[in-house]
């Protein structure tokens, strides 16, 4: 028998039963409808989930914090200093690592303008690896990146990066402290309305770094005069710097830190960088970078890639109830296609019989109740994922479909996907409900063809084992 005749014989058994075949239908449609939705649902989830993140930080990126007292696995004080940066730069994918400093331990201040009249505070310098910002993601807006030699002590002069909002953060020292005209902010407008500039111009103005000790008839001074090289990219998630901060190099913050200690004749210093930011290639080996972290006796570290699992395990774990509910219908479906097509060999022995007497193969025999059982699983798949992307169409247009029948509010689903309420899904274009891409798609009607076809074998099975004779006596 010719596949062709085997798959026409099919379809027209089928239609001989029109109604029991829909309702049979209607198991799978709903299984596989309840199937896809549920994915769909911790697809758009976690996507959200990780835009969330990303908005709050890099998610390749790891923090490392050498505060407190480490020991190593000899024994001995560990350090996270130069030589333990070294050593992280050779663990497999990790892009780049930098120190992370800031000036809050000297005492000092930043001045531009005539007389040094507008000030700002030295706890905004920032020490950073210029040769790590680029490999880490960060832009310039304009001018180029600091090079990489050093101050000396002997310096008069400091290379520096700036945030284009810089200029706001300096005060107008003239003012008293309670005076509103004593600070600017970024948008502030005057009373016609005309945004105000800040007080410093990064692009023309000069600025002065000045280090102070003491008061009075013991103060001593040191300045350095802050050569702007180039204007970062802000970007908020990276850091608040971007925008607003003055970004060393991390030899002349130390250097700066040295000689603010000659000054105040301060021997004991600080062996460990406070923190350290490492670059990783890729999301996937976030954890496995941060694990190699640990084995160098860095514990202390912090990742959002720690969040991002843990709103995962959330998602799956809530997937895993609701799959669990819609594999059951497709179970149920299952159930059902054995028995329709049980019934179909009990109403058809006679035809087997006939096929059998002759000289039907059994192979093909049992081929067309498989080609019958499939066919009711992949037709239910298809209409099952038709309906499911119209689900998530309406999902996804919620708000808008309500609004047009003057109706408003949204659809909270974050609670029962477990994101712990971490955003509202509304429907209204801002975060997505529902994603079905292609690859779920194919793979729900995939799943559903195999569900008819693994219903079919007993009932296939059983169709060859029946004697010529027996069914050709069957009324």
């Amino acid at each position: 028998m010719k596949i062709s005749d085997e798959i026409s014989l099919s379809a027209r058994n089928l239609l001989r039963r029109k109604g029991r075949t829909a309702l049979t239908l209607v198991g799978v449609v709903i299984g596989t409808c309840m199937v896809v939705l549920m994915i769909s649902l911790g697809i758009a989830q976690t996507k959200t989930n990780e835009e969330m993140l990303q908005s709050w930080g890099d998610l390749t990126q790891v923090q490392i914090y050498g505060y407190g007292t480490m020991m190593g696995s000899d024994g001995k004080p560990l350090y996270l200093d130069d030589a333990a940066i070294a050593s992280i730069k050779q663990i497999p994918h990790v892009l780049a690592a930098t120190p992370y400093a800031q000036g809050y331990t000297m005492s000092g201040t930043i001045t531009a303008g005539r007389n040094d009249r507008y000030t700002m505070d030295i706890s905004n310098l920032i020490g950073i690896d210029p040769t790590a910002l680029e490999p880490m993601g960060f832009a310039l807006q304009s001018g180029s990146w600091p090079t990489n030699t050093p101050a000396s002590e002997k310096s008069t002069k400091l290379q520096v990066l700036v945030g284009a909002s810089t200029g706001y953060g300096f005060e107008d020292s003239r003012k008293s402290y309670n005076s509103p005209k004593r600070y600017r902010y970024e948008g502030q407008t005057d009373a016609s309305g005309k945004t105000l500039p800040p007080f410093v111009d990064i692009n023309k103005d000069e600025m002065t770094l000045t280090l102070k000790t003491g008061d009075g008839s013991t103060e001593k001074t040191r300045t350095w005069e802050l050569e702007i090289v180039g204007v970062l990219e802000p970007d908020g998630a990276k850091g608040y710097w971007t925008q607003s901060g003055i970004v060393l190099r991390i030899q002349d913050m130390k250097m700066l830190q040295k000689v603010y200690d000659d000054m105040t004749k301060t021997k004991e210093q600080n062996k460990s960088y406070d923190q350290v930011y490492v670059k990783v290639d890729d999301l996937k080996n976030v954890s496995d970078v941060e694990e190699a972290i640990h084995e160098l006796g860095f514990s202390n570290t912090y990742s959002m890639n720690q969040q991002r699992e843990e709103m995962q395990k959330q998602v799956m774990n809530s997937q895993m109830i609701f799959g669990g509910i819609a594999a059951v219908s497709l179970l149920v479906a299952a159930i059902n296609i054995i028995n329709t097509m049980t019934m179909a060999i009990y109403e058809r022995t006679r035809e087997i019989g006939v096929m059998k007497v002759l000289g039907c193969e059994l192979g093909n025999i049992r081929t067309m109740f498989l080609l019958e059982s499939s066919t009711i699983g992949f037709i239910g798949g298809l209409i099952g994922l038709l309906i499911s992307l119209l689900a998530s169409f309406v999902l996804n247009n919620l708000s808008t479909i309500l609004a047009m029948f003057g109706q408003s509010g949204g659809l909270d689903l974050s609670g029962m996907m477990g994101g712990g309420g971490y955003y509202m899904m509304d429907g209204s274009g801002g975060n997505t409900i529902s994603i079905i891409p292609p690859w779920l798609m194919l793979a729900a009607l995939v799943f559903a063809t195999l569900v008819g076809l693994v219903a079919g074998i007993l009932p296939a099975n059983k169709a060859v084992k029946i004697s010529a004779l027996e069914a050709i006596r069957h009324d």
